[in-house]
């Protein structure tokens, strides 16, 4: 909401009011967590726009420090509570792991907003299996926030998982839809997509032959994981919310899940769309 985003949206940024519309739609819908960052462009303002028109209203927040900043920590805190207009984070998280280890002496302060109740939890959103591997071993951190989806699945994620549960972590995911890689045709002209075409040809024979879309294959799949707690995913209009929402009433079956956890990619570079050129 607050810049543009995504392989496969083709709006644009969306405008301030389609913005608190889908806002509004999503939490008479029983959504309560949002998922921000400082990086997002202007997303924090619009967040906070939301709750001003709605003070009856008001998400849970979680929100990201930038990759590189030099500014005291309680001082973003309080920085991003005002903007956000709520007086608690309910999470805060380096937005890489690079940032993490940058600032890893930081955890002090954090501990302390923790303590005055400015933020419930302290989190590291990670990309890779050795990167969440360093974040388990510190008891300090709650929440690991990783990729994970119908590629980037369990024959990748699976056992790291499965230890990040073991010491206490929630997990929570993005990247459901590899940001709209997905829902692309096969036929489109992307460097990416050509790449992996076999895989996604694969989940395509999947989805038809069990009569699923697209969206619900891949929403269900990362939902019905007994290891993620919470699935975050991103939306261009309230239409799109409302089909991400109607998808929570199907489930995917164990086989169906097998099948999808026997696809493998060889070259994990692939998912990261931050590699992508």
């Amino acid at each position: 909401m607050g810049l543009d985003y995504g392989i496969n949206n083709s709006t644009g940024k969306i405008s301030i009011e389609d913005s608190l519309e889908i806002l509004e739609y999503a939490f008479d819908n029983g959504i309560r967590i949002l998922d921000s960052a400082e990086a997002y462009g202007n997303a924090h303002q619009v967040i906070g726009a939301f709750h001003k028109t709605r003070p009856d209203n008001v998400f849970e927040i979680i929100t990201k420090l930038p990759h590189h900043f030099d500014a005291d920590i309680k001082d973003k805190v309080l920085h991003y509570l005002n903007e956000l207009r709520v007086t608690q984070l309910h999470a805060l998280l380096f937005h890489s792991f690079e940032s993490y280890k940058k600032n890893v002496n930081s955890f002090e302060s954090l501990i302390e907003l923790k303590a005055q109740n400015k933020v419930k939890h302290i989190g590291v959103s990670v990309y890779t299996n050795s990167e969440i591997e360093a974040v388990i071993l510190n008891e300090n951190v709650d929440i690991i926030q990783i990729p994970f989806n119908l590629l980037d699945n369990n024959a990748l994620r699976g056992e790291v998982l499965k230890r990040a549960k073991s010491k206490g972590k929630i997990i929570h995911t993005r990247s459901a839809f590899l940001q709209g890689l997905f829902f692309k045709s096969l036929n489109s002209k992307n460097t990416t997509l050509e790449q992996l075409s076999t895989e996604l040809e694969l989940l395509t024979a999947i989805k038809k032959r069990n009569h699923f879309s697209m969206s619900h294959l891949a929403l269900n799949y990362c939902l019905q994981q007994k290891t993620i707690d919470n699935v975050i995913i991103g939306v261009d209009s309230k239409n799109q919310l409302k089909e991400n929402i109607a998808a929570l009433s199907y489930s995917v079956n164990s086989d169906v899940i097998k099948e999808i956890d026997a696809i493998k990619v060889k070259n994990p570079d692939l998912l990261n769309p931050s590699l992508w050129t």
